[in-house]
């Protein structure tokens, strides 16, 4: 069942971005904590239901290369991903990468032990169509938690 999910939302993550962004320029780990830091500002400014709007919209300005902001509750229950609509609303606290490893698990345990930091997992390049090593950058900001990932670089 969990090797079904992980094949699907890789069949899903494949099909949605636009690959040939990521011709361009990688982006980097300050990137990503930059991108994180735009979108907690945001949040802060609009307001959660206008943020979590602007944030699931694939056109939007929290779309950049491979950034694209996530955000989860404290359960681990998806509320913002502009690539996987149809991933809205599910839980994802289950979910692990190709080694079993329970990423988002760790994401959540590290947002109430720190409220902020790194969580390296694998996950498949939609460029390379290896499994690689990501990193995703996360940021607790009261019940919610915004973060993104980038590749990680050789």
């Amino acid at each position: 069942m969990q090797r079904y999910f992980v094949k699907l939302l890789a069949t899903l993550l494949l099909g949605a971005l636009p690959w040939t962004a990521f011709a361009q320029q990688p982006a980097s780990r300050d990137d990503a904590i930059q991108f994180v830091k735009k979108a907690v500002a945001h949040l802060r400014q609009q307001g959660k239901d206008k943020a979590l709007q602007d944030f699931n919209n694939p056109q939007g300005a929290f779309v950049d290369r491979e950034l694209y902001i996530i955000v989860l509750d404290m359960t681990g229950v998806l509320l913002a991903d502009p690539l996987h609509p149809k991933l809205i609303n599910k839980p994802l606290f289950d979910l692990r990468d190709v080694n079993g490893k329970y990423f988002v698990r760790e994401e959540l345990k590290l947002a109430k032990e720190k409220g902020k930091g790194w969580v390296d997992f694998q996950w498949l390049n939609p460029v390379s169509k290896n499994m690689e090593p990501r990193s995703s950058y996360i940021e607790k900001v009261d019940d919610l938690i915004v973060l993104t990932g980038v590749f990680q670089k050789p």
